[in-house]
């Protein structure tokens, strides 16, 4: 007994090229219709709400599509802050309610209260980033809202020269980033802190001189810890080969801090480098201008007699042997040249007033350099 299958008949392609137009057109006639319908129920239950189940649901509804409109236009109309920058700063411990209260008295936002249930539905609350934000001209709740969410914190450029030491560095801080500078001195020379942290005795000489983004708020421990990891990233390699060397890590960036403050020019640096290197083997004094400076704390000014009287362990000129650490952040060329000295038998240099050095082997050839550079004419030494 055969058994007869059902074929249900398949529509072709151009029947449902017509359908489709079709069902959209109907839909576009009715969508006004039953708005429409809509409307009119709306407004016969706000008439009397409480006269069936129907109209009390209709009431609430109207109340909800108010309130949502007027919520929609506070969150997109925007409203001039004018032309000046206005910013909001955000520490990393601040609670939201007192992130809402800065923006609004910062005149960024007008309602604490659409402003906190905007973040709360948007889930924005929970993850706002530290830092300064800056609005400026026409913004709107939304705009400050989606800047939050992205967490487009302001940043700026902050360059640490070569050679800066934690002093300076700390001015540099203050300058562009409005951190308290003897802070960060004290925190970069608290010895148990930074040992425990970093195994080091101090970060002078490993807050590594270069050009960094931060954003505003951001801690100073933060930022230490990404200029001492830099140093790590960036000498670590160089530091590894002191086999040929008797000095140890620390001595190898203490000598190059030297170095740094000592030459102007980088192809001196081996050279100056070896005068070190030979002083340090025959046990003499390095006499090292800068690291007296250092101990007087004004590493720019010319050194006078009377500084050498100074009692510091970093006085070269009384205390035999490298300082017990470095005086500023070097460079890997002084780095380099710390660990890789020129071969020479000098002992003794002199700036020759153009930036340069004049090299000699004996302290009376030092003592005519020195007589030659004073005779020169002051145009001349000045380059």
């Amino acid at each position: 007994m055969s058994e007869k299958k059902n074929h249900r008949p398949k529509n072709s392609l151009y029947e449902y090229i017509i359908y489709l137009p079709l069902t959209v057109f109907i839909l576009l006639l009715a969508l006004p219709l039953l708005l429409v319908l809509f409307l009119k129920y709306l407004i016969r239950s706000t008439g009397a709400p409480l006269k069936s189940a129907s109209n009390l649901l209709g009431f609430v509804l109207t109340i909800l599509i108010l309130a949502g409109g007027y919520f929609a236009v506070q969150l997109l109309t925007p409203y001039d802050l004018g032309e000046e920058w206005r910013s909001v700063i955000i520490e990393e411990d601040d609670l939201f309610p007192k992130i809402s209260e800065r923006f609004r008295k910062g005149g960024i936002i007008q309602s604490e209260f659409l402003f906190k249930t905007a973040a709360v539905i948007g889930r924005i609350d929970r993850h706002i980033a530290a830092g300064r934000y800056d609005f400026s001209g026409k913004v709107s709740l939304y705009d400050v809202l989606l800047k939050l969410k992205r967490q487009e914190v302001a940043t700026t450029l902050l360059t640490i020269p070569e050679g800066s030491n934690i002093y300076r560095i700390g001015s540099i801080l203050k300058s562009e980033l409005e951190i308290d500078s003897a802070a960060f001195v004290n925190y970069a020379l608290d010895t148990i802190s930074i040992r425990r942290q970093y195994q080091l005795d101090g970060l002078e000489g490993y807050l590594f001189p270069d050009s960094y983004r931060f954003r505003f708020g951001i801690k100073m421990e933060k930022i230490c810890d990404v200029l001492v990891r830099e140093f790590y990233a960036r000498a670590g390699k160089l530091l590894e080969s002191t086999y040929g060397t008797s000095l140890t890590t620390k001595q190898i960036v203490t000598l190059a801090s030297i170095l740094e403050a000592e030459a102007v020019h980088k192809e001196e640096l081996p050279l100056i480098s070896s005068v070190y290197h030979n002083r340090l083997r025959r046990q003499m004094p390095l006499q090292a201008d800068p690291t007296v400076l250092y101990a007087l704390r004004e590493p720019s000014r010319s050194l006078l007699y009377r500084d050498l009287e100074i009692d510091s362990p970093y006085n070269t000129y009384k205390v035999s042997g490298l300082p017990p650490g470095p005086i500023n952040s070097p460079g890997l060329a002084a780095i380099e040249a710390a660990l890789n000295p020129a071969e020479s038998e000098f002992l003794y240099f002199v700036a020759d007033g153009s930036g340069r050095h004049i090299f000699s082997k004996t302290l009376e050839e030092h003592n005519r350099a020195k007589r030659r550079i004073k005779a020169l004419p002051k145009n001349f030494k000045q380059g």
